[in-house]
């Protein structure tokens, strides 16, 4: 059973799920929902006890609908079993503390009240943005240490594309590509935050031992599951996103019933694999553009404060997509400045962590928010 916790005081979120349900409740602020997935109804509540304010059913599931306290009391007010008033709870305490998140990784704290910038490094010929630019080791080792001075907290390390259509490359080649890229920005710069982009575990296991300190795994560890041993055998951070397919097939007709309840969901299932092994350190990644339609991908921004009752710190990665240039009909080269605003849409809902190519205008993003949650 999923239990995810909605910001219902925007107003489309709430007449989304007011349609849904078909309630009567007048929208107000301050209003949050709990959604039920995947639950005997029968078994949760009697049939006399069905018509109520603030609780709603449909198929098989429920929503209860009010403020923090309300969806509490409506929860022991329904006798709902131990296990479910526990994650209704736990929710609610998670989605509370989400801005109050502290983890060390490597010689570092970071402290996600205040946001954080991801620099891409892409050591491949062939990615949609900057593929070939810095496939020869001096040339990506000079544009990280270029993206640290611009004040990147994170470098993340790729060595294969996973645009749209790409191909997969062997664990040979791709090590070739990001182990000696790694070694040599640890060697220069030796405090450094690397995070190796890769759904092989082989490679995250090799750039871990030569200095990376984060696997950002675009399968959510669904490619290769000893990604998660990997990670908790080395005490990494992982972040786990949400893909649609695979990239060589995921854009042909993604469709989705609900987006933002599916990616949870997914995301749900995944981050408990970790949790459960072990993994301490964890944070999610919605995915856009991964197997997701224009109109999936801008309510996963809107609504990305939906995401946070999962419990962990969430990057976004929006620079250069595709939907950008379809919408406004750009060049990969002249979609930086949408990409830095939608940036600053994203971090005033909820992202914590932001990947981009263009670290200079994303870091003064960055400051900027974090000037003003400081203040």
């Amino acid at each position: 059973m999923i239990s995810q916790l909605l910001n219902l005081s925007s107003e489309k979120t709430f007449n989304l799920y007011k349609r849904k349900y078909n309630f009567s409740t007048k929208f107000k602020n301050c209003i949050y929902g709990i959604e039920l997935r995947d639950v005997s109804i029968d078994s949760i509540v009697c049939e006399e006890n069905r018509k109520n304010d603030n609780y709603f059913f449909i198929d098989d599931c429920m929503l209860l609908i009010g403020s923090f306290s309300d969806l509490i009391e409506t929860s022991s007010i329904l006798s709902l079993n131990h296990k479910i008033k526990s994650e209704i709870i736990q929710k609610i305490e998670k989605y509370n503390r989400h801005d109050f998140l502290k983890y060390k990784i490597g010689n570092r704290i970071f402290d996600f009240k205040f946001s954080y910038v991801m620099g891409i490094l892409n050591v491949t010929p062939d990615s949609f943005s900057d593929g070939g630019k810095y496939a020869q080791k001096n040339k990506a080792v000079e544009h990280a240490l270029r993206m640290i001075d611009e004040g990147a907290d994170i470098i993340d390390v790729g060595g294969e594309s996973t645009r749209p259509g790409s191909e997969p490359v062997s664990t040979e080649e791709e090590m070739k590509r990001v182990v000696p890229v790694i070694c040599e920005i640890i060697s220069q710069k030796p405090e450094t935050i690397i995070s190796i982009d890769t759904t092989k575990s082989d490679v995250a296991k090799e750039a871990i031992k030569n200095g990376a300190s984060i696997i950002n795994d675009i399968s959510g560890g669904s490619f290769d599951t000893e990604m998660f041993s990997v990670a908790q055998e080395f005490d990494t951070a992982m972040i786990i996103m949400h893909i649609s397919g695979k990239p060589q097939t995921m854009q042909n007709s993604p469709s989705y019933k609900e987006v933002v309840s599916e990616v949870y969901d997914i995301l749900f299932e995944q981050t408990e694999i970790a949790l459960n092994i072990g993994i301490e350190k964890i944070i999610i990644d919605p995915g856009i553009g991964f197997g997701k339609r224009i109109e999936d991908n801008l309510n996963l921004i809107e609504r990305l404060q939906d995401l946070k009752s999962l419990g962990y710190p969430i990057l976004i990665g929006l620079s250069r997509k595709s939907f950008i240039g379809n919408i406004l009909n750009l060049p990969v080269q002249e979609r930086d400045d949408v990409s830095n605003a939608l940036n600053a849409v994203a971090i005033n809902n909820g992202a914590r962590i932001i990947r981009t190519h263009n670290v200079k205008q994303a870091v003064q993003t960055s400051k900027i928010f974090n000037r003003i949650i400081a203040n």
